[in-house]
């Protein structure tokens, strides 16, 4: 999925080859990981997964090495009681079984809520109790059936379990995420070990008025940062748009968003060079930096970015 914009950044891109992309990407992650390390950051890497259906399976993208997170996206559609799960064609049957995989690698695998142009919203606390409630039986732990509402929750990926939930609100009201965290959040008390993770994918401007409120709850491990998708505040000033984001959630690990192509995002996109030497080399240095996040597995695999 490509992002549109209202005018476009003084960014010049050049026809790659693709063993030099290569290259370019190895290169990337010996920055990245040198980074990390004299940061003393984990330098994590994680990339969306489900918007388009030749980016391959959910499995082939758990066996890049490059990524320590896999994002499933989206659950489009929640909180007036109808639900979607929009994987752009992918066959829903086989990704039980590539989550199962992803987390014998050792991948941390997310469900993304929200996206682009789907139908979501939260009208009332009671409908974010019941979207959580949802979440809880049909993609985390909960017993499928066995809810409170007394009726059988289908789980579209069988009894394969996502480690966490990511908030990647882009449209309608801002109202009750806050509610959504702390019921999500609240089911933590079945887990021995570990537990559910929050993570939230704000635009790029500070603050994101959707995600305010639930991120003022305190309750989200990551936050991944935008930077793309048309906000015309961090066009010249990545770095200190995402600096205010690491700074207002010490907290919270901040991650690093870009997209893998000028394809996805023409506006945003920073070749790996611009990237460490613009951005990552100062990141690193704020004792909360995460990582990555990549836009998109398709994108990446087509442009050689990471893998």
């Amino acid at each position: 999925m490509a992002f549109q914009h209202r005018r476009r950044r003084p960014w010049r891109l050049l026809a790659v080859p693709v063993a030099a992309a290569a290259a370019a990407a190895l290169l990337l992650l010996s920055q990245l990981t040198a980074a990390a390390t004299a940061g003393g950051g984990p330098g994590d890497v994680a990339v969306y997964w489900g918007r388009h259906k030749d980016e391959g399976t959910l499995r082939e993208a758990c066996n890049t090495s490059a990524y320590t997170t896999v994002i499933i996206s989206f659950l489009s559609a929640f909180g007036h009681g109808t639900y979607t799960l929009d994987l752009s064609g992918h066959p829903v049957a086989a990704v039980g079984d590539d989550i199962d995989y992803c987390k014998s690698m050792g991948k941390l695998v997310l469900l993304s809520i929200g996206g682009q142009g789907g139908e979501y919203w939260l009208p009332s606390a009671q409908s974010a109790t019941d979207v959580a409630d949802y979440l809880w039986y049909a993609f985390l732990a909960g017993n499928s059936s066995s809810s409170g509402s007394g009726a059988a929750v289908a789980r579209p990926f069988g009894g394969a379990q996502v480690d966490g939930i990511d908030f990647f609100i882009d449209q309608g009201a801002a109202e009750h995420y806050d509610v959504l965290a702390r019921r999500l959040y609240g089911y933590n008390r079945y887990y021995r070990g570990g537990g559910i993770t929050l993570t939230a994918t704000p635009r790029c401007a500070y603050p994101d008025q959707r995600l305010q409120g639930a991120l003022a709850t305190g309750l989200f491990g990551r936050v991944h940062v935008r930077l793309f998708g048309g906000d015309l505040q961090c066009e010249w000033g990545q770095f200190e748009s995402w600096d205010k984001w690491a700074k207002a959630y010490p907290g919270s690990r901040v991650f690093v968003g870009v997209v893998a192509s000028p394809e996805a995002d023409g506006d945003a996109y920073m070749s790996q060079k611009d990237l460490y030497y613009g951005i990552l080399q100062f990141a690193h240095k704020e004792p909360n930096y995460g990582g990555l996040m990549i836009w998109d597995r398709y994108y990446d695999v087509k442009n050689h970015y990471m893998v």
